[in-house]
């Protein structure tokens, strides 16, 4: 049997018995849970689809049950995806150091398997929202209309991972096309280096074919008086 992404029990449980003070501590948990199951599968759209909303329902489910005082779960939740956008931030910088090194070893992101790389890359803010949209369907009343506040911030303000996602493709773009450039450069360093050698070797030649013949050329009479 496969691994599971998550321990969402222990996820429910850390919303459940939350106090209004421990924001930051579920922020944190729902980070590091995140990232662990980000780790332990292929860095797919399908992947982070699948763990993203096993980590909002575990956190939706938990919320709901808290009853300790004071309590905000429109709050609780917004950790909850501030969590999982810290983990995706490391999932886009995971990315755009593998794909930095390929193009510094000469791969071209237009190629196949890169540009959809890329593309997903560019597609990881969308898939978070697809994920939470989800699980905010299947909630309660209450829970619904909580995450109903939290995804129209989030669709206002946009997510930490997904404006990373956007100026890392950006980024990586621009490199190969400096990267492409320089090449040309270099080529053009190259056939120039080459044709003024060329020049040089035929000036060369010229030179020893004319002292050549002066050498071989037959000396001049001396006119009789």
């Amino acid at each position: 049997m496969a691994k599971p992404l998550i321990d969402p029990e222990a996820l429910i449980s850390m919303f459940e018995n939350a106090t209004a003070q421990q924001g930051a501590q579920l922020k944190k948990g729902v980070s590091e849970a995140t990232l662990a199951a980000l780790q332990a599968r292929e860095l797919s759209l399908k992947n982070i689809r699948g763990t993203l909303k096993s980590v909002s329902e575990a956190a939706s489910q938990g919320a709901a049950k808290n009853v300790m005082p004071n309590i905000d779960v429109e709050s609780m939740l917004e950790q909850a995806v501030a969590g999982m956008d810290a983990a995706l931030l490391k999932a886009v910088d995971a990315n755009r150091v593998a794909l930095e090194t390929l193009v510094a070893q000469g791969a071209d992101l237009r190629e196949k398997h890169l540009k959809k790389a890329l593309d997903d890359l560019d597609r990881f803010e969308d898939t978070m929202f697809a994920a939470l949209k989800k699980t905010a369907a299947g909630a309660s009343a209450p829970m619904a209309g909580a995450w109903g506040q939290v995804l129209e911030k989030m669709q206002a303000g946009g997510t930490l991972s997904g404006a990373q996602a956007a100026n890392t493709a950006e980024q990586l773009a621009q490199q190969m096309q400096d990267a492409m450039r320089s090449t040309r450069a270099a080529s053009l360093r190259a056939a120039q280096a080459m044709a003024e050698s060329y020049t040089a070797m035929v000036s060369g030649v010229l030179i020893g074919m004319s002292e050549a013949l002066q050498g071989g050329a037959p000396a001049k009479k001396t006119p009789r008086r």
